[in-house]
């Protein structure tokens, strides 16, 4: 077996720096989210060692999410990164969920729904009667407050944010943020999961947005604000930030990546929690959502994907 299928082996996630609450042992997390960052989170989990539930509102899209997987764990084989056994071995352990019920049997569960609080909060409010009481709930929620989101829950104690990066099964770091309810079995029991993903945990405060996001999209915004502004055209900011200072990918590639609705809601997040105008979303920014251009996951952002060649839609 590779070294990334047998990581969850070499330790039991057995952790207990909380009195009155027995440890959680996680033997399988539930998902819900099969879309880009649930599929990537299923892909990690399972690779893992773990047993995985992926929810989705429909069987199509979990099946979509597997077919991605496939071929994501393919290119891993190809490389040389995980064995066939691995890949096989892992996709087996990803199940279908056909509802929240199903997450009976959970020991996490993380919800990596679309970066919206009310869709957040009614799936965490029908999620929890579900829920065996020594149940964790974590949130991969990329800017919105862990405090808030646990408070509709029937356990914040047990609830904290896990911030996966995307292309999950690339990037290296996840966030982890408590929330003021968030207790520290909770944290090291979530923290020693992380750990066995081959992923390396930074940890911020609850504040919007957290540390990533708050440093990562004002800097994509202001792209955005640039060529609102005319300053330069889309290859011409995404050139100059490439070689000029060294970004693996120009800030409105980027955007497109990361989908400018997810881009949009950060920023909405930033504006209102910090109540301060340099976070104020760009006019053009919000122009191209309203027109559904949500970049690469509908073919058409500050890029047009729908040729062999991406061409620049300003």
């Amino acid at each position: 077996m590779s070294q990334t299928a047998t990581t969850a082996f070499r330790g039991n996630p057995f952790v207990n720096h909380a009195k009155g609450r027995e440890p959680v042992a996680i033997k399988t997390v539930g998902i819900i989210g099969a879309g880009q960052m649930g599929n990537g989170i299923a892909h990690v989990v399972a690779l893992a060692g773990y047993n995985v539930l992926l929810h989705d509102i429909s069987r199509e899209r979990v099946e979509t999410a597997l077919a991605t997987m496939n071929g994501n764990m393919s290119r891993q084989v190809h490389r040389g990164k995980i064995t066939e056994e691995d890949r096989d071995s892992a996709l087996a352990r990803i199940r279908y969920a056909p509802a929240v019920d199903a997450f009976n049997d959970a020991d996490l569960v993380i919800e990596a729904a679309t970066e919206d609080e009310d869709v957040k909060r009614k799936i965490l409010i029908a999620l929890c009667p579900q829920l065996k009481p020594h149940t964790l709930i974590g949130s991969n929620t990329s800017s919105i407050s862990i405090t808030r989101l646990a408070a509709v829950t029937d356990r914040p104690e047990q609830f904290i944010g896990l911030h996966f990066m995307n292309p999950v099964p690339v990037m290296e770091l996840v966030e982890m943020i408590r929330g003021i309810a968030t207790d520290e079995s909770t944290f090291h029991t979530a923290r020693h999961f992380v750990e066995t993903l081959n992923k390396t945990v930074t940890v911020a405060e609850d504040f919007p947005a957290f540390i990533v996001n708050r440093i990562l999209l004002p800097m994509v915004n202001e792209a955005v604000y640039t060529l609102y502004e005319g300053v330069g055209s889309v290859e011409a900011i995404d050139l100059a930030m490439r070689l000029g200072a060294r970004h693996p990918m120009g800030p409105l590639q980027l955007a497109d990546f990361i989908g400018l609705d997810t881009c949009l809601s950060v920023m909405q997040v930033l504006y209102e929690g910090l109540a301060d105008t340099k976070y104020r979303p760009c006019p053009l920014l919000v122009k191209y959502v309203e027109a559904g251009w949500l970049g690469r996951k509908t073919q058409r952002g500050f890029y047009d994907y729908r040729g062999e060649v991406p061409v620049p839609t300003r």
